[in-house]
């Protein structure tokens, strides 16, 4: 991807947006526009996270926006979003990030001052985490379904697994975000719509913390059913088993090839052995009829 920048004039404020700039795009902005290249290198850094920063001629901003697909396999900050750094002042705003975000190209062209375009990307960015709140809760919801009301062997550990990384990692992504939006001050006449963001972020917050806690449920009741599917086969292996031993041990004493077996010489011998055996079962089954086993 080539990188891009576009440069809008409004009423009381210019905006730059630069798009997947080359570290030597970086430098030339940070001379041209006096920033700090330090800042400047972190709008790029990958998988940086979410901060605020004063300076005497600026504020410094990074956010990030959910960019990953609902199949994705993620596991980290930097598969599930990408980030968007802001330098701005009264007069200007710029933005820089490696990633095309489709709603800045939707963002209305009035704007009065610099503080309301900053909040509305802002608002946009956040925005971006509430299609994938509900897939997510749909599919904790599905598997949840699932393990009660039809078959607990079709669920994927490997699908619960990346839907609980990516859960987690998105909730404590919207938290350190929530932290930092605390941070930024904005003029009274902006303050409505930076409150209206944070309880937007305290929403989502809020959904991503009952998600994790839906599929921290799902996987313990998973393995509960599936210890308990174990046990019941260990209880029937050993009903089995208590069943079987003393016959067993019965056929294998009279299976020696000792000579002298009285036994072994009574005419009926074969016959009280048979109806001993059956009275040994039947003591056994009603030893474990009475203790509750079946």
């Amino acid at each position: 991807m080539q990188a891009s920048s576009t440069i809008k004039s409004f009423s009381s404020f210019t905006w730059f947006d630069f798009c997947n700039p080359t570290q030597a795009d970086l430098k030339e902005i940070a001379a041209q526009y006096q920033l700090d290249l330090f800042q400047i290198m972190d709008s790029l850094e990958v998988g940086h996270l979410p901060k605020y920063e004063q300076q005497a001629n600026y504020n410094f901003l990074i956010l990030r926006a959910y960019t990953a697909q609902p199949n994705d396999r993620v596991n980290s900050i930097s598969d599930i979003s990408n980030k968007i750094a802001f330098f701005y002042k009264d007069d200007k705003l710029i933005t820089i990030h490696r990633t095309p975000f489709a709603f800045l190209q939707q963002l209305s062209s009035d704007y009065s001052h610099c503080e309301a375009l900053l909040l509305a990307i802002v608002k946009a960015m956040v925005d971006t985490y509430n299609e994938p709140s509900k897939l997510l809760s749909d599919q904790i919801d599905a598997m949840e379904q699932t393990i009660f009301l039809r078959d607990y062997k079709k669920i994927s550990l490997t699908e619960l697994y990346f839907q609980k990384t990516k859960t987690r990692i998105t909730k404590k992504l919207l938290q350190i975000t929530q932290q930092v939006l605390h941070q930024v001050a904005v003029s009274a006449a902006n303050k409505s719509a930076l409150a209206d963001i944070n309880d937007s972020m305290l929403n989502l917050v809020l959904v991503y913390e009952e998600v994790l806690d839906n599929a921290h449920t799902i996987l313990n009741t998973y393995l509960s059913i599936n210890a308990q599917k174990s046990n019941d086969v260990m209880k029937v292996l050993t009903v089995f088993s208590a069943f079987f031993l003393p016959l067993t041990f019965i056929v294998g004493v009279y299976g020696m090839n000792f000579e002298h077996m009285p036994e072994l010489k009574w005419a009926n011998g074969y016959y009280i052995v048979l109806a001993f055996m059956l009275l040994l079962t039947l003591g056994i089954y009603r030893w474990f009829k009475k203790k509750g086993y079946l």
